[in-house]
């Protein structure tokens, strides 16, 4: 087989690893050419395009030996790429990127290749869209979570101690006070954690076109827990084109409405749990050094109030 070409690290991958992981990151983008050549020529596959790369990995499409289209996908190890593996092993393609391949020394893997180019956020219906969403999540939380994946409970826990150093960080009275009504919600809701497998980032830009199934989804970060914890993305999605300029509290409550139906959920545990992913997402927020709540966020919890 030919010597592969050698691979370019985009900039914005290597400066998202500089600024995200420090000399480790820069260490891990250094060897990346040299691991993304022997990757290539120990499975044999042919680069077919441009790469592609976003903040955390970068994506080769290639062709294997029998002309199969594929991706290389390269990430640093660590827990969010080993869940992934142990994710899409389970899951097996079933509404998921199928996983042909792994490496598990370096966490590369070679999957099946989507049509990059066409997102569920193509499909203008909002209420279309979210249907195939809500179907292809129905699919996923169908499936036990396995052993390895993190614990919606421990994360609540570990939220929970935050909440007050972090509450203290806002500005706004009004912002302290909703986080500790989230907070209150998962406190609530601790004690029962789940057992479901989650995607936990399934929105309109991580479901792709395919030709094995119409629509499928991409980059899960599994972890266990109860599948309202994995509503915020979708009812988040296309949040300023679709959701802003319109009813923010009237579309926040259909889309919640068709995922709970979708997926049979309680509707006040789905509340509350999305009540904690917005307690997660501002922890974090803070934590980068916010001192106020994100809008959209806010309107969420004040349409999920409404119901």
């Amino acid at each position: 087989m030919n010597r592969p070409e050698a691979v370019e690290v985009p900039k914005l991958l290597a400066s998202s690893y500089a600024r995200t992981f420090g000399e480790a990151g820069r260490a891990w983008i250094a060897a990346l050419p040299a691991l993304a050549a022997e990757l290539l020529d120990r499975w044999e596959l042919r680069r077919d395009g441009e790469p592609g790369a976003g903040e955390a990995s970068l994506v080769l499409p290639v062709l294997r030996r029998d002309g199969t289209p594929a991706v290389l996908k390269l990430q640093m190890p660590r827990q969010e790429t080993t869940a992934a593996l142990i994710g899409l092993r389970a899951w097996d393609g079933d509404g998921m990127v199928r996983l042909l391949d792994h490496d598990p020394e370096s966490s590369t893997m070679l999957l099946e290749r989507l049509d990059g180019a066409r997102t569920l956020t193509s499909v203008q219906d909002d209420d279309v869209a979210m249907g195939i969403l809500a179907g292809l999540q129905a699919r996923l939380h169908s499936v036990p979570a396995p052993q390895g994946l993190r614990s919606l409970g421990d994360i609540a826990t570990e939220m929970l101690e935050q909440v007050p150093q972090a509450a203290a960080a806002l500005a706004d009275p009004a912002d302290r006070r909703h986080l500790h009504a989230w907070a209150s919600a998962v406190a609530e809701l601790a004690g029962d954690p789940g057992d479901r497998m989650l995607h936990w980032d399934l929105h309109y830009d991580n479901v792709l076109a395919a030709e094995r199934e119409p629509w499928l989804a991409i980059d899960p970060e599994p972890l266990t827990g109860d599948p309202g914890f994995d509503l915020w993305p979708a009812l988040d999605s296309r949040w300023d084109a679709a959701v802003a300029k319109n009813d923010t509290h009237r579309v926040v409550r259909r889309r919640f409405d068709l995922l709970t139906e979708a997926l049979g959920l309680d509707r006040t545990r789905a509340a509350g749990w999305t009540l904690g992913r917005l307690l997660q997402n501002s922890l974090w927020d803070i934590e980068d050094g916010r001192t106020t709540l994100a809008p959209s966020h806010v309107a969420i919890a004040e349409a999920l109030s409404d119901r």
